[in-house]
């Protein structure tokens, strides 16, 4: 998918930072809609197949990390959290709960259209792997299925429901089997990041990977291995 003409839906309390979205979003081509709070946030959500959402964490009645983990149920919409200075338990509670990424308040116009193009570039960054590594649409390992084509990871004979960035950290890291990649590396090839990544973000979605993978097979999960003082990489059982 292009990310020109993406359907984004921007989510705050405030209309001066929703009106400030807009203007640049709508600057890059994007189309957009807006929610005042939680609830009509994941109405909109709910209904609607939107490409991105920017969610504020602090809104009136339901919040931020509600609103996503009750979306997460249903959809895997990329989401960006909005958060303010000093909330960074809440940033990694958003992570917890399923959030892609996080832009920090006050944030630069500049740096959340980089985030939200990285977010959006997510299916060109998988579909090139596949294409100049050479690999087959499937990977297959002993305890572990990525169906590239349809986007289907199976661990121990089990569908696994994975985030986009869930699902493109595992596949990134299963077209090397065994090669270490730093969190830097990570963040550059899988997030597009260069100036703006933060090291956090790398651990708690391969944190997030492990839980959902030894749900249904540990032997799955064990694969993805630490590197201690270098990084991570999926190791594949002798």
């Amino acid at each position: 998918m292009s990310d020109l003409k993406a359907n984004i839906l921007v989510v705050d309390d405030e209309e001066r930072i929703r009106r400030l979205l807009r203007m640049y979003l709508e600057k890059e081509g994007y189309i957009i809609e807006e929610a005042e709070d939680g609830e009509i946030a994941l109405q909109k959500a709910s209904v609607s197949d939107f490409d991105l959402i920017l969610l504020d964490i602090m809104l009136p009645g339901m919040d931020g990390i509600e609103v996503c983990a009750k979306l997460r149920q249903v959809k895997a919409t990329p989401v960006i959290m909005l958060t303010a200075k000093g909330e960074e338990a809440n940033r990694v509670q958003g992570f917890e709960v399923g959030a892609d990424d996080y832009v920090v308040k006050p944030f630069s116009p500049r740096e959340v259209i980089y985030r939200v193009k990285a977010i959006l570039r997510r299916s060109s960054v998988t579909a090139y792997l596949t294409k100049d590594q050479g690999i087959s649409n499937n990977i297959v390992f002993p305890h572990l299925v990525i169906e590239h084509d349809a986007h289907r990871v199976t661990a121990g004979g089990h569908e696994i429901a994975l985030t986009p960035k869930e699902y493109e950290l595992l596949h990134y890291l299963a077209v090397s089997p065994d090669k270490v990649f730093s969190r830097e590396d990570l963040l550059k090839d899988v997030w597009n990041y260069e100036f703006f990544g933060d090291l956090r973000t790398v651990d708690t979605h391969v944190k997030r990977l492990r839980e959902k993978l030894n749900k249904v097979s540990p032997e799955a999960a064990a694969m993805i291995t630490t590197v201690w003082g270098v990084g991570y990489k999926l190791e594949v059982p002798k």
